[in-house]
Protein backbone atom coordinates (compact mmCIF):
# COMPACT_ATOMS: atom_id res chain seq x y z
CA UNK A 1 0.00 0.00 0.00
CA UNK A 2 1.08 3.49 -0.97
CA UNK A 3 2.46 5.96 1.64
CA UNK A 4 -0.68 8.18 0.36
CA UNK A 5 -2.94 5.64 0.88
CA UNK A 6 -1.74 5.20 4.44
CA UNK A 7 -1.31 8.70 5.40
CA UNK A 8 -3.80 9.85 8.08
CA UNK A 9 -6.57 12.33 7.03
CA UNK A 10 -5.54 16.13 7.55
CA UNK A 11 -7.27 17.85 10.36
CA UNK A 12 -9.29 20.89 9.26
CA UNK A 13 -10.37 21.90 12.82
CA UNK A 14 -8.89 21.09 16.61
CA UNK A 15 -10.68 22.01 19.94
CA UNK A 16 -8.54 20.75 22.81
CA UNK A 17 -9.20 21.13 27.17
CA UNK A 18 -12.36 23.37 26.39
CA UNK A 19 -14.49 24.51 29.36
CA UNK A 20 -17.38 26.75 29.77
CA UNK A 21 -19.25 27.52 32.65
CA UNK A 22 -21.81 29.16 33.41
CA UNK A 23 -23.68 30.77 37.00
CA UNK A 24 -24.38 27.34 38.47
CA UNK A 25 -23.78 25.36 35.68
CA UNK A 26 -20.73 23.80 34.30
CA UNK A 27 -22.08 23.30 30.51
CA UNK A 28 -18.29 21.91 28.93
CA UNK A 29 -15.42 20.34 31.32
CA UNK A 30 -12.22 19.30 28.77
CA UNK A 31 -14.09 19.62 25.43
CA UNK A 32 -12.40 17.88 22.54
CA UNK A 33 -13.29 17.38 19.14
CA UNK A 34 -11.34 16.79 15.26
CA UNK A 35 -12.88 17.72 12.08
CA UNK A 36 -11.05 16.08 9.87
CA UNK A 37 -10.41 17.63 6.19
CA UNK A 38 -13.17 16.17 3.24
CA UNK A 39 -14.98 14.60 6.33
CA UNK A 40 -18.87 15.39 7.79
CA UNK A 41 -18.75 14.67 11.42
CA UNK A 42 -21.55 14.20 13.52
CA UNK A 43 -21.69 15.65 16.97
CA UNK A 44 -25.01 13.87 19.71
CA UNK A 45 -25.80 13.86 22.89
CA UNK A 46 -28.93 14.03 24.56
CA UNK A 47 -30.68 17.24 25.54
CA UNK A 48 -28.18 19.53 27.77
CA UNK A 49 -25.28 17.59 26.84
CA UNK A 50 -23.39 20.81 25.24
CA UNK A 51 -23.69 20.37 22.31
CA UNK A 52 -25.36 24.01 21.31
CA UNK A 53 -22.72 25.33 23.79
CA UNK A 54 -19.53 23.86 21.78
CA UNK A 55 -20.83 25.27 18.49
CA UNK A 56 -21.35 29.07 19.91
CA UNK A 57 -17.81 29.07 21.28
CA UNK A 58 -16.84 27.78 17.62
CA UNK A 59 -18.65 30.31 15.98
CA UNK A 60 -18.17 33.17 18.34
CA UNK A 61 -21.50 33.71 19.82
CA UNK A 62 -19.70 32.72 23.64
CA UNK A 63 -16.01 32.57 24.78
CA UNK A 64 -14.30 29.77 26.16
CA UNK A 65 -13.29 29.92 29.97
CA UNK A 66 -10.77 27.60 28.95
CA UNK A 67 -8.94 25.65 25.79
CA UNK A 68 -7.94 25.89 22.52
CA UNK A 69 -9.01 26.15 19.18
CA UNK A 70 -6.99 25.81 15.74
CA UNK A 71 -8.37 25.91 12.24
CA UNK A 72 -6.04 24.49 9.24
CA UNK A 73 -3.41 23.80 11.77
CA UNK A 74 -3.26 27.67 13.16
CA UNK A 75 -4.64 28.75 16.72
CA UNK A 76 -7.78 31.30 16.50
CA UNK A 77 -10.47 32.37 18.78
CA UNK A 78 -13.56 34.00 17.54
CA UNK A 79 -14.48 37.40 19.83
CA UNK A 80 -17.50 37.51 17.71
CA UNK A 81 -20.02 35.59 15.17
CA UNK A 82 -18.38 38.27 12.16
CA UNK A 83 -14.99 37.12 13.31
CA UNK A 84 -15.78 33.57 12.56
CA UNK A 85 -17.12 34.15 9.79
CA UNK A 86 -14.40 35.78 8.54
CA UNK A 87 -12.43 32.86 9.38
CA UNK A 88 -14.15 30.53 7.36
CA UNK A 89 -16.76 28.93 10.13
CA UNK A 90 -20.75 29.26 9.32
CA UNK A 91 -23.17 28.39 11.39
CA UNK A 92 -26.92 27.35 10.64
CA UNK A 93 -28.90 27.64 13.89
CA UNK A 94 -32.04 25.63 14.49
CA UNK A 95 -33.68 28.48 14.79
CA UNK A 96 -33.55 30.30 11.49
CA UNK A 97 -32.09 33.20 11.36
CA UNK A 98 -34.05 35.36 8.39
CA UNK A 99 -35.99 38.74 8.39
CA UNK A 100 -39.04 37.93 6.69
CA UNK A 101 -40.17 40.92 5.00
CA UNK A 102 -37.14 40.77 2.35
CA UNK A 103 -36.35 39.14 -0.46
CA UNK A 104 -34.42 35.78 -0.72
CA UNK A 105 -31.44 37.94 -1.86
CA UNK A 106 -31.31 40.73 0.31
CA UNK A 107 -31.27 37.68 3.37
CA UNK A 108 -28.27 36.18 1.55
CA UNK A 109 -26.65 39.18 1.27
CA UNK A 110 -27.78 40.94 4.27
CA UNK A 111 -25.02 43.43 5.48
CA UNK A 112 -22.74 43.04 2.09
CA UNK A 113 -25.27 44.30 -0.90
CA UNK A 114 -23.77 45.41 -3.95
CA UNK A 115 -23.86 49.43 -4.12
CA UNK A 116 -23.56 52.26 -6.83
CA UNK A 117 -22.51 55.33 -6.50
CA UNK A 118 -23.87 57.42 -4.16
CA UNK A 119 -24.30 54.50 -1.90
CA UNK A 120 -27.27 53.34 -3.96
CA UNK A 121 -28.87 49.83 -3.23
CA UNK A 122 -27.65 47.60 -6.81
CA UNK A 123 -30.41 45.42 -6.96
CA UNK A 124 -30.04 43.97 -10.23
CA UNK A 125 -26.33 42.40 -9.03
CA UNK A 126 -27.97 41.92 -6.16
CA UNK A 127 -30.53 39.73 -7.52
CA UNK A 128 -28.33 38.12 -10.39
CA UNK A 129 -24.99 37.32 -7.42
CA UNK A 130 -27.70 35.32 -5.52
CA UNK A 131 -29.44 33.43 -8.55
CA UNK A 132 -25.59 32.65 -9.54
CA UNK A 133 -25.22 31.20 -5.64
CA UNK A 134 -28.39 29.64 -5.95
CA UNK A 135 -27.90 28.07 -9.68
CA UNK A 136 -24.36 26.62 -8.41
CA UNK A 137 -25.90 25.06 -5.47
CA UNK A 138 -29.10 24.13 -7.36
CA UNK A 139 -31.52 25.03 -4.83
CA UNK A 140 -34.97 26.12 -6.46
CA UNK A 141 -35.40 29.30 -5.35
CA UNK A 142 -36.47 33.02 -7.19
CA UNK A 143 -34.07 35.51 -5.20
CA UNK A 144 -36.98 37.88 -5.55
CA UNK A 145 -39.70 35.98 -3.18
CA UNK A 146 -40.33 37.64 -0.10
CA UNK A 147 -38.94 34.88 2.74
CA UNK A 148 -42.18 35.28 4.75
CA UNK A 149 -43.88 33.58 1.86
CA UNK A 150 -41.95 30.60 1.87
CA UNK A 151 -42.29 27.52 3.18
CA UNK A 152 -39.91 26.45 6.43
CA UNK A 153 -38.36 24.20 4.17
CA UNK A 154 -37.48 26.55 1.33
CA UNK A 155 -36.30 28.87 4.47
CA UNK A 156 -34.03 26.42 5.31
CA UNK A 157 -32.53 26.34 1.70
CA UNK A 158 -32.30 30.38 2.31
CA UNK A 159 -30.12 29.76 5.44
CA UNK A 160 -27.88 27.39 4.00
CA UNK A 161 -27.47 29.81 0.81
CA UNK A 162 -26.51 32.67 3.56
CA UNK A 163 -24.09 31.09 4.98
CA UNK A 164 -22.28 29.23 2.21
CA UNK A 165 -22.24 32.66 0.46
CA UNK A 166 -19.26 33.01 3.00
CA UNK A 167 -17.17 30.76 1.25
CA UNK A 168 -16.65 28.56 4.48
CA UNK A 169 -14.14 26.13 5.32
CA UNK A 170 -16.37 24.90 8.20
CA UNK A 171 -20.49 24.73 7.96
CA UNK A 172 -22.17 24.08 11.39
CA UNK A 173 -25.92 22.59 11.32
CA UNK A 174 -27.70 22.54 14.34
CA UNK A 175 -30.74 20.37 13.78
CA UNK A 176 -30.55 21.06 10.00
CA UNK A 177 -33.52 18.30 9.15
CA UNK A 178 -36.25 19.27 12.52
CA UNK A 179 -39.38 20.60 9.87
CA UNK A 180 -38.20 19.08 7.08
CA UNK A 181 -39.87 15.50 5.40
CA UNK A 182 -37.69 12.70 3.74
CA UNK A 183 -37.02 14.58 0.26
CA UNK A 184 -36.42 17.69 1.83
CA UNK A 185 -33.97 15.89 3.82
CA UNK A 186 -32.67 14.46 0.66
CA UNK A 187 -32.01 17.46 -1.01
CA UNK A 188 -30.19 19.00 1.90
CA UNK A 189 -27.71 15.85 2.27
CA UNK A 190 -26.93 16.65 -1.34
CA UNK A 191 -26.33 19.64 -0.86
CA UNK A 192 -23.88 18.60 2.06
CA UNK A 193 -21.88 16.29 0.16
CA UNK A 194 -21.34 19.16 -2.83
CA UNK A 195 -20.06 21.60 -0.07
CA UNK A 196 -17.35 18.83 1.60
CA UNK A 197 -14.63 18.41 -0.48
CA UNK A 198 -10.49 18.76 0.80
CA UNK A 199 -9.95 21.72 2.66
CA UNK A 200 -13.84 21.67 3.74
CA UNK A 201 -15.74 19.79 6.60
CA UNK A 202 -19.32 19.98 8.19
CA UNK A 203 -20.46 19.39 11.56
CA UNK A 204 -23.74 17.95 12.04
CA UNK A 205 -25.84 18.04 14.95
CA UNK A 206 -28.91 15.85 15.01
CA UNK A 207 -30.95 13.53 16.82
CA UNK A 208 -31.89 11.17 14.09
CA UNK A 209 -29.97 8.48 13.83
CA UNK A 210 -30.93 6.87 10.44
CA UNK A 211 -29.75 10.41 9.25
CA UNK A 212 -26.57 10.46 10.77
CA UNK A 213 -25.77 7.36 9.87
CA UNK A 214 -26.13 8.18 6.13
CA UNK A 215 -24.64 11.50 5.57
CA UNK A 216 -21.99 11.67 8.30
CA UNK A 217 -18.75 9.65 7.92
CA UNK A 218 -17.69 9.77 11.91
CA UNK A 219 -19.51 10.75 15.07
CA UNK A 220 -18.64 12.11 18.00
CA UNK A 221 -20.55 11.61 21.20
CA UNK A 222 -20.66 13.74 24.15
CA UNK A 223 -22.78 13.49 27.49
CA UNK A 224 -22.80 15.92 30.26
CA UNK A 225 -20.51 18.61 28.89
CA UNK A 226 -17.68 16.02 28.71
CA UNK A 227 -16.43 13.82 25.41
CA UNK A 228 -17.12 10.19 25.65
CA UNK A 229 -16.02 8.94 22.14
CA UNK A 230 -15.67 9.11 18.51
CA UNK A 231 -16.38 6.60 16.44
CA UNK A 232 -16.93 5.32 12.61
CA UNK A 233 -20.07 5.45 11.51
CA UNK A 234 -20.31 2.57 9.25
CA UNK A 235 -18.45 0.12 11.68
CA UNK A 236 -20.23 1.43 14.96
CA UNK A 237 -24.38 0.47 15.58
CA UNK A 238 -27.37 2.65 16.02
CA UNK A 239 -27.51 0.92 19.73
CA UNK A 240 -24.18 1.57 20.59
CA UNK A 241 -24.21 4.92 19.99
CA UNK A 242 -26.95 5.73 21.66
CA UNK A 243 -25.53 3.28 24.64
CA UNK A 244 -22.86 6.04 24.46
CA UNK A 245 -24.89 9.28 24.60
CA UNK A 246 -27.15 8.05 28.12
CA UNK A 247 -25.17 5.67 29.52
CA UNK A 248 -27.15 3.36 29.17
CA UNK A 249 -29.05 0.80 26.63
CA UNK A 250 -32.33 1.78 25.35
CA UNK A 251 -35.37 -0.35 23.98
CA UNK A 252 -35.58 0.89 20.00
CA UNK A 253 -37.14 -2.23 18.56
CA UNK A 254 -40.45 -2.58 20.53
CA UNK A 255 -43.73 -1.75 19.08
CA UNK A 256 -47.80 -1.82 20.19
CA UNK A 257 -50.22 -4.46 19.33
CA UNK A 258 -53.51 -3.59 18.48
CA UNK A 259 -56.30 -1.99 20.40
CA UNK A 260 -58.89 -3.98 21.05
CA UNK A 261 -62.21 -3.28 19.39
CA UNK A 262 -64.04 -3.66 22.38
CA UNK A 263 -62.45 -0.26 23.62
CA UNK A 264 -65.03 2.33 24.50
CA UNK A 265 -64.70 4.92 21.07
CA UNK A 266 -64.36 8.10 22.96
CA UNK A 267 -63.86 10.29 20.03
CA UNK A 268 -65.34 10.42 17.07
CA UNK A 269 -65.09 12.76 13.71
CA UNK A 270 -67.13 12.60 10.66
CA UNK A 271 -66.67 14.77 7.47
CA UNK A 272 -64.16 17.13 9.20
CA UNK A 273 -63.49 20.16 6.87
CA UNK A 274 -62.13 23.44 6.36
CA UNK A 275 -62.41 26.40 4.02
CA UNK A 276 -58.32 26.14 3.34
CA UNK A 277 -57.33 22.51 3.22
CA UNK A 278 -59.63 19.73 5.06
CA UNK A 279 -61.70 17.45 3.16
CA UNK A 280 -64.23 15.14 4.42
CA UNK A 281 -62.07 14.02 7.16
CA UNK A 282 -63.43 11.00 9.17
CA UNK A 283 -61.53 8.40 12.01
CA UNK A 284 -62.62 7.55 15.73
CA UNK A 285 -60.48 7.55 18.86
CA UNK A 286 -60.60 4.72 21.48
CA UNK A 287 -60.07 4.78 25.53
CA UNK A 288 -56.38 3.71 25.75
CA UNK A 289 -55.37 4.40 22.01
CA UNK A 290 -52.40 5.64 20.46
CA UNK A 291 -53.70 7.18 17.37
CA UNK A 292 -50.51 7.99 15.08
CA UNK A 293 -51.18 10.72 12.04
CA UNK A 294 -48.37 10.58 9.23
CA UNK A 295 -47.99 12.38 6.04
CA UNK A 296 -45.91 14.31 3.88
CA UNK A 297 -45.29 18.09 4.94
CA UNK A 298 -48.34 20.11 4.55
CA UNK A 299 -50.71 17.09 4.05
CA UNK A 300 -52.61 18.33 7.19
CA UNK A 301 -51.96 16.60 10.29
CA UNK A 302 -51.52 19.68 12.47
CA UNK A 303 -54.67 21.33 10.74
CA UNK A 304 -57.07 18.01 12.01
CA UNK A 305 -55.76 18.74 15.30
CA UNK A 306 -56.14 22.41 15.22
CA UNK A 307 -59.87 21.63 13.60
CA UNK A 308 -60.45 19.38 16.58
CA UNK A 309 -59.16 21.83 19.36
CA UNK A 310 -61.20 24.81 18.02
CA UNK A 311 -58.03 27.03 17.21
CA UNK A 312 -59.14 26.74 12.88
CA UNK A 313 -62.64 27.24 12.32
CA UNK A 314 -64.37 24.56 10.82
CA UNK A 315 -66.38 24.59 7.30
CA UNK A 316 -68.26 21.24 8.04
CA UNK A 317 -68.53 17.61 9.99
CA UNK A 318 -69.29 16.95 13.18
CA UNK A 319 -67.22 15.54 16.61
CA UNK A 320 -68.57 13.28 18.96
CA UNK A 321 -67.00 12.94 22.35
CA UNK A 322 -68.29 10.21 24.44
CA UNK A 323 -71.00 10.02 22.75
CA UNK A 324 -72.30 13.26 23.41
CA UNK A 325 -71.84 15.87 19.72
CA UNK A 326 -69.99 19.24 20.74
CA UNK A 327 -68.87 22.13 19.06
CA UNK A 328 -65.38 23.65 20.01
CA UNK A 329 -64.96 26.81 18.91
CA UNK A 330 -61.64 27.91 20.63
CA UNK A 331 -58.85 25.95 22.49
CA UNK A 332 -60.20 26.66 25.92
CA UNK A 333 -63.86 24.47 25.00
CA UNK A 334 -61.69 22.16 23.70
CA UNK A 335 -60.01 21.75 27.35
CA UNK A 336 -62.89 22.20 29.55
CA UNK A 337 -64.19 18.78 27.42
CA UNK A 338 -61.30 17.45 28.47
CA UNK A 339 -59.09 17.82 25.22
CA UNK A 340 -55.28 18.75 25.84
CA UNK A 341 -53.18 20.27 22.37
CA UNK A 342 -49.96 20.22 22.47
CA UNK A 343 -48.96 22.37 19.61
CA UNK A 344 -45.73 21.48 17.62
CA UNK A 345 -44.42 25.26 17.82
CA UNK A 346 -43.79 25.16 22.10
CA UNK A 347 -42.43 28.84 21.76
CA UNK A 348 -45.15 30.27 20.18
CA UNK A 349 -48.27 28.05 21.57
CA UNK A 350 -46.84 26.16 24.17
CA UNK A 351 -44.75 27.95 26.42
CA UNK A 352 -44.33 31.24 28.60
CA UNK A 353 -40.92 32.32 27.53
CA UNK A 354 -40.52 34.36 30.01
CA UNK A 355 -41.73 32.73 33.22
CA UNK A 356 -40.01 30.44 35.39
CA UNK A 357 -40.74 26.49 35.05
CA UNK A 358 -43.12 26.47 38.07
CA UNK A 359 -45.70 28.94 36.40
CA UNK A 360 -45.59 27.09 33.21
CA UNK A 361 -46.33 24.12 34.35
CA UNK A 362 -49.34 24.74 36.97
CA UNK A 363 -50.55 27.26 34.12
CA UNK A 364 -53.13 24.92 32.71
CA UNK A 365 -55.02 24.14 35.98
CA UNK A 366 -54.27 26.91 37.96
CA UNK A 367 -57.53 28.26 38.25
CA UNK A 368 -59.42 25.15 38.41
CA UNK A 369 -56.95 23.02 40.94
CA UNK A 370 -54.55 25.75 42.33
CA UNK A 371 -55.98 29.18 43.44
CA UNK A 372 -58.57 29.89 46.25
CA UNK A 373 -60.81 33.19 46.13
CA UNK A 374 -58.33 34.01 43.26
CA UNK A 375 -55.02 33.47 45.42
CA UNK A 376 -52.50 31.30 43.66
CA UNK A 377 -51.59 28.56 46.50
CA UNK A 378 -47.80 29.07 45.74
CA UNK A 379 -46.84 25.61 48.35
CA UNK A 380 -48.94 23.28 45.82
CA UNK A 381 -47.66 24.98 42.74
CA UNK A 382 -44.03 24.32 43.39
CA UNK A 383 -45.47 20.64 44.83
CA UNK A 384 -46.83 19.64 41.33
CA UNK A 385 -43.62 21.43 39.01
CA UNK A 386 -41.14 19.92 41.46
CA UNK A 387 -43.02 16.09 40.76
CA UNK A 388 -43.21 16.76 37.06
CA UNK A 389 -39.23 18.04 36.72
CA UNK A 390 -38.63 14.76 38.80
CA UNK A 391 -41.35 12.24 36.80
CA UNK A 392 -40.33 14.04 33.08
CA UNK A 393 -36.29 14.05 34.15
CA UNK A 394 -36.68 17.94 32.98
CA UNK A 395 -32.96 19.30 33.56
CA UNK A 396 -33.21 22.59 34.97
CA UNK A 397 -31.38 24.62 37.85
CA UNK A 398 -34.50 24.89 39.75
CA UNK A 399 -38.11 25.36 39.14
CA UNK A 400 -37.53 29.31 39.40
CA UNK A 401 -35.38 29.08 35.98
CA UNK A 402 -37.16 30.54 33.77
CA UNK A 403 -38.67 29.08 30.58
CA UNK A 404 -36.37 30.43 27.84
CA UNK A 405 -33.48 29.72 29.09
CA UNK A 406 -33.93 25.26 28.97
CA UNK A 407 -32.78 23.47 26.18
CA UNK A 408 -35.55 22.78 23.51
CA UNK A 409 -36.41 19.07 24.58
CA UNK A 410 -36.74 20.33 27.81
CA UNK A 411 -39.07 23.23 27.04
CA UNK A 412 -41.14 20.04 25.20
CA UNK A 413 -40.76 18.33 28.52
CA UNK A 414 -42.30 21.54 30.72
CA UNK A 415 -45.30 21.63 27.80
CA UNK A 416 -45.79 18.36 28.36
CA UNK A 417 -46.14 18.65 32.23
CA UNK A 418 -48.57 21.43 31.60
CA UNK A 419 -50.94 19.27 30.34
CA UNK A 420 -50.52 16.26 32.44
CA UNK A 421 -51.29 18.41 35.44
CA UNK A 422 -54.85 19.07 33.75
CA UNK A 423 -55.34 15.32 33.81
CA UNK A 424 -57.16 15.47 30.13
CA UNK A 425 -58.84 12.47 29.03
CA UNK A 426 -57.54 12.91 25.25
CA UNK A 427 -54.05 14.32 24.66
CA UNK A 428 -53.08 15.47 20.91
CA UNK A 429 -49.64 15.64 20.65
CA UNK A 430 -48.37 17.05 17.56
CA UNK A 431 -44.27 16.30 17.14
CA UNK A 432 -43.58 15.79 20.69
CA UNK A 433 -39.91 14.62 20.08
CA UNK A 434 -38.90 17.27 17.93
CA UNK A 435 -36.02 18.60 18.50
CA UNK A 436 -35.31 15.80 21.36
CA UNK A 437 -32.30 13.52 22.04
CA UNK A 438 -32.76 9.88 22.15
CA UNK A 439 -32.32 9.24 25.78
CA UNK A 440 -35.42 11.71 26.16
CA UNK A 441 -37.43 10.37 23.78
CA UNK A 442 -37.16 7.04 25.02
CA UNK A 443 -38.54 8.66 28.81
CA UNK A 444 -41.34 10.24 26.58
CA UNK A 445 -42.12 7.05 24.63
CA UNK A 446 -42.28 5.10 27.98
CA UNK A 447 -44.48 8.08 29.45
CA UNK A 448 -46.90 7.90 26.49
CA UNK A 449 -47.23 4.62 26.71
CA UNK A 450 -48.16 4.58 30.46
CA UNK A 451 -50.73 7.33 29.91
CA UNK A 452 -52.36 5.06 27.39
CA UNK A 453 -52.23 2.23 30.07
CA UNK A 454 -54.12 4.45 32.27
CA UNK A 455 -56.96 4.66 29.97
CA UNK A 456 -55.75 8.43 28.37
CA UNK A 457 -56.43 8.72 24.73
CA UNK A 458 -54.05 9.76 22.25
CA UNK A 459 -53.46 11.33 18.68
CA UNK A 460 -49.58 11.40 18.14
CA UNK A 461 -48.68 13.20 14.84
CA UNK A 462 -45.29 12.78 14.00
CA UNK A 463 -42.88 13.75 10.96
CA UNK A 464 -40.61 10.47 11.34
CA UNK A 465 -42.20 7.10 10.60
CA UNK A 466 -39.90 4.85 12.68
CA UNK A 467 -41.72 6.48 15.97
CA UNK A 468 -45.49 6.08 14.33
CA UNK A 469 -44.35 2.76 14.22
CA UNK A 470 -43.05 2.50 17.08
CA UNK A 471 -45.73 4.40 19.21
CA UNK A 472 -49.00 3.67 17.41
CA UNK A 473 -51.81 1.19 17.70
CA UNK A 474 -53.31 2.35 14.44
CA UNK A 475 -52.02 4.99 11.74
CA UNK A 476 -54.27 7.64 9.72
CA UNK A 477 -52.39 8.16 7.08
CA UNK A 478 -53.40 12.03 5.51
CA UNK A 479 -52.73 13.36 1.82
CA UNK A 480 -53.61 16.48 0.49
CA UNK A 481 -55.97 17.49 3.37
CA UNK A 482 -57.75 14.22 2.92
CA UNK A 483 -57.31 10.55 5.35
CA UNK A 484 -56.85 7.75 2.77
CA UNK A 485 -56.52 5.34 5.03
CA UNK A 486 -56.31 3.83 8.85
CA UNK A 487 -54.14 0.87 9.64
CA UNK A 488 -53.55 -1.59 12.27
CA UNK A 489 -50.44 -1.73 13.92
CA UNK A 490 -49.91 -5.08 12.37
CA UNK A 491 -50.39 -3.66 8.56
CA UNK A 492 -48.69 -0.58 8.84
CA UNK A 493 -45.23 0.08 7.67
CA UNK A 494 -43.07 2.31 5.74
CA UNK A 495 -43.79 0.96 2.75
CA UNK A 496 -47.64 0.96 3.18
CA UNK A 497 -47.71 4.39 5.02
CA UNK A 498 -46.06 6.21 2.13
CA UNK A 499 -48.12 4.87 -0.32
CA UNK A 500 -51.28 6.26 1.15
CA UNK A 501 -49.13 9.19 2.14
CA UNK A 502 -49.01 10.11 -1.91
CA UNK A 503 -52.05 9.51 -2.57
CA UNK A 504 -53.70 11.80 -4.58
CA UNK A 505 -57.33 12.62 -5.54
CA UNK A 506 -58.26 10.33 -8.27
CA UNK A 507 -55.21 7.83 -7.84
CA UNK A 508 -56.20 4.31 -7.60
CA UNK A 509 -58.34 4.35 -10.87
CA UNK A 510 -61.61 6.22 -8.92
CA UNK A 511 -62.60 9.27 -8.71
CA UNK A 512 -62.07 12.23 -6.33
CA UNK A 513 -63.91 10.55 -3.43
CA UNK A 514 -62.12 7.18 -3.85
CA UNK A 515 -59.13 7.77 -1.15
CA UNK A 516 -61.62 9.14 1.21
CA UNK A 517 -64.14 6.24 0.83
CA UNK A 518 -61.67 3.73 1.46
CA UNK A 519 -60.27 5.45 4.42
CA UNK A 520 -63.39 5.82 6.06
CA UNK A 521 -64.45 1.81 5.72
CA UNK A 522 -60.81 1.13 7.23
CA UNK A 523 -61.97 3.78 10.06
CA UNK A 524 -64.61 1.64 10.63
CA UNK A 525 -62.37 -1.44 11.70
Amino acid sequence: MSETATAAPETLLRVEGVRKTFPGVRALDDMRLELRSGEVLALVGENGAGKSTLMKLLSGIETPDAGEFALDGRPYRAGSPKEATSLGISIIHQELNLVPHLTVAQNIFIGREPRRARMLLDERKLNADAAALLDRLHLPLDPRTIVGDLTVAKAQMVEIAKALSYEPKVLILDEPTAALNEAEVQTLHELIRRFVRPGTGAIYISHRMEEIRRICDRVTVIRDGAYIDTVESATTTTAEIIARMVGRSLDTDTGPVGVRDDREVVLDVRGLSTKELLTDVAFDLRRGEILGFAGLMGAGRTEVARALVGADPISGGTVTLHGEPVRLKRPADAARHGIGYLSEDRKRFGLLLDHDVRANIALGALRRSFSTAGFVRDGETRGVAQRYVATLKIKTPSIDQIAKHLSGGNQQKVVIAKWLVTDCDILIFDEPTRGIDVGAKDEIYALLNDLAEQGKSIIMISSELPEILRMSHRVAVMSEGRLTAVLDAAEASQENIMHYATLRPGDNGGDEDTAGDEAGKEAQR
